[in-house]
């Protein structure tokens, strides 16, 4: 295992054994994974938005980096914010989106679009990706 890999497990031991009461506590950890979500967010944005068209793709990098940097920096925010630091960067250890994950996510989006924070709780991620599907065509 890399020594940064050994050094994430290692934080997060640590605070998993702080307790939620330790809130914030993985803020820093969750900074220093930004540039990454950014690049990722960025490669998705991509890739969906060109529809794996290449003469698309170079037209959406630059868009798509703009999307990314203020996406991540919200992500950040809510991961902390909802107490959850710990599960997130456990699903993300574990390449798995799950239902922490999904919390993050929707209260995001909700942001994003300036709504309250607990808009999209009860509403499905595939049903809001399925509606902005259909509003994309």
């Amino acid at each position: 295992m890399p020594l940064s890999s050994r050094w994430l497990l290692g934080v997060l031991a640590w605070a998993s054994l702080q307790g939620p009461a330790q809130a914030g506590l993985l803020l820093p950890v969750l900074q220093l994974m930004r540039p990454q979500l950014e690049s990722r967010l960025t490669r998705v944005c991509v890739e969906t938005a060109s529809g794996g068209k290449p003469e698309l793709e170079a037209k959406l990098q630059s868009p798509c980096q703009q999307l990314a940097k203020p996406t991540s920096q919200c992500l950040v925010e809510e991961t902390d914010a909802t107490g959850q630091s710990l599960g997130v960067l456990m699903e993300v250890i574990q390449g798995n989106f799950g239902t922490v994950s999904e919390t993050v996510v929707k209260r995001c989006l909700a942001k994003m679009l300036g709504l309250p924070a607990e808009t999209l709780k009860d509403v499905p991620l595939r049903e809001l990706a399925q509606s902005f599907k259909k509003a994309r065509s």
